[in-house]
């Protein structure tokens, strides 16, 4: 139905972004986030259409679909309320001494926007990582224009978001090209979108060869331009046997519900769960089987995932020494994915890097260790994650420190006693984490924080105050917090 653009057509696009983003660049904080705003209110306005679009498309139930689209209008009110305090700007004032030898001179630093940025659609949040997600409400808050390549699982939803953009920017009297939205199933499209002259930054939610091939496009250009791309995680889970000896039976429940949440189609899922051997490992693992047994199979995304999910998960359980604890009935329709569960000894996990792959989908390994050294291996030589979870008291916290900060290396956010699914959007959330679960874990790509991956610093240097942003000037226009002489505040510059 959607015709991928051809090469040329791309090069207007990302030409006319640039140009579009010239003129972006220099809107007020307060304009960026009523765009956003305005993009929040356009999106609601979608109304029942956008809810069944997504459905036939993607196989992902109402309920969980209008949860997702009230979090997509969450994030952008969000992020343009940030946006307008000016908190990603980073305002830093030093003002001249001239009674220094030498003097020193007046040195203004703020945060400017990259430039056009391509933001490429997950398959598995239709809104949230999608054409009006995070992604694009982060670029747009940075002030830089934005292209959209919808994903081809979902373009008929991610059309439907996209005339809702399109609406906001003539509302709001904005050029027209600091969106666009473009169609590409080949991979032409989207090398062609990275290594094009005027695009200058990228964000991407998938799997880790699609997220590895962009960045290796973008090293190789000319001037090479960052990649933000999350590509996936294992999210490891660490059982400790106090704890579980007091509930195994209910973190077992637990974590059934947490692997198989949206049929295993989350980043975060726990694909990995790391224990000691002993009976009450036996009984959680026991238990953990039961819950997966009873789980219904159902319907993936698309055809791809399911199928990428049977053929992984097949691929991990004809690996030696890999046992199948339990499975839920296969439906075989080509697109249902049966939660599994499966098991294997910490020493053939140490020596086999195919049972570190993510399995996409309800699946997840217990590995059974002999003791607290080969758990703090695995810890050890663990790939880098989003997310690792630690189940255990607070005595086994403390006792076990070289365990604790071998997981630190590993992830962007640790979780005590809980389970990896749900991420907050929230300024203390980090969705982000050492390579391969992200090409840059310096940065969250959840949370108004965001924000930051898409700007790069700029200093003024004895500008008079007439000709600086308003967001250096002495007066303090626009009410921002600012560092001025190593003083955080508000106030004006006398």
């Amino acid at each position: 139905m959607f015709a991928d653009h051809s090469l040329e057509a791309i090069k207007i696009v990302a030409q006319q972004s640039f140009e579009a983003f010239k003129i972006y660049r220099n809107t007020s904080l307060k304009q960026r986030a009523d765009l956003m705003r305005s993009i929040a209110v356009e999106l609601e306005a979608c109304g029942d259409e956008l809810i069944q679009t997504a459905m036939q498309e993607t196989n992902l139930p109402e309920v969980r679909l209008r949860g997702e689209r009230a979090r997509t209008i969450f994030q952008l009110t969000s992020y343009a309320a940030a946006c307008e305090k000016g908190e990603a700007i980073e305002a830093r004032i030093d003002t001249a001494d001239p009674n220094k030898n030498p003097p020193k001179p007046d040195i203004r630093k703020m945060m400017i926007g990259l430039g056009p940025v391509v933001v490429f659609g997950s398959s598995n949040f239709p809104f949230a990582y999608s054409t009006a997600g995070g992604d694009t409400a982060s670029a747009l808050a940075a002030g830089c224009s934005v292209i959209v390549k919808a994903h081809p699982a979902h373009a008929k939803t991610s059309t439907i978001v996209a005339k809702a953009i399109d609406k906001a920017v003539v509302n709001n009297n904005l050029p027209a090209n600091i969106f666009q939205h473009v169609y590409g199933a080949s991979f032409e499209v989207g090398k062609a979108l990275v290594t094009n002259e005027y695009i200058k930054a990228v964000g991407f939610t998938g799997s880790f060869i699609g997220g590895k091939q962009l960045f290796d496009w973008a090293n190789q250009r000319k001037e090479p331009i960052p990649v933000f791309a999350e590509m996936g995680s294992i999210n490891p889970v660490f059982l400790l046997n106090e704890k579980l000896s007091s509930s195994a039976k209910e973190i077992a429940q637990q974590y059934a519900a947490s692997i198989t949440l949206g049929v295993g189609q989350f980043c975060t899922n726990p694909g990995l769960i790391i224990g000691l051997k002993s009976d009450v490992l036996n009984l959680f693992i026991d238990e953990l089987g039961k819950a997966i047994h009873s789980t219904q199979s159902a319907k993936m995304l698309h055809e791809g995932i399911a199928r990428a999910y049977q053929e992984k998960k097949t691929k991990a359980l004809q690996q030696n020494d890999v046992v199948l604890v339990n499975e839920s009935e296969l439906i075989n329709d080509g697109i249902s994915g049966n939660p599994t569960i499966a098991t294997v000894s910490a020493k053939t996990f140490l020596k086999n890097t195919v049972l570190h792959q993510e399995v996409f989908g309800p699946y997840s390994l217990v590995v059974q260790c002999d003791d607290m050294s080969e758990m703090n291996l695995i810890a050890e030589h663990l790939e880098g994650q989003l997310t690792s979870t630690i189940i255990g008291t607070i005595d086994e916290i403390q006792q076990n420190d070289s365990l604790i900060q071998s997981i630190k290396n590993i992830c962007g956010r640790i979780i005590l006693n809980g389970v990896p699914t749900g991420v907050e959007v929230c300024y203390s959330m980090q969705h982000g984490g050492p390579f391969p679960a992200t090409t840059d874990s310096r940065f969250s790509a959840v949370g108004p924080d965001a924000i930051k991956r898409f700007v790069r610093p700029i200093s003024f240097q004895n500008w008079p105050d007439e000709l600086l942003p308003d967001e250096l000037k002495n007066a303090n226009p626009l009410n921002i917090w600012r560092i001025v002489n190593n003083e955080f505040t508000k106030n004006a510059i006398p």
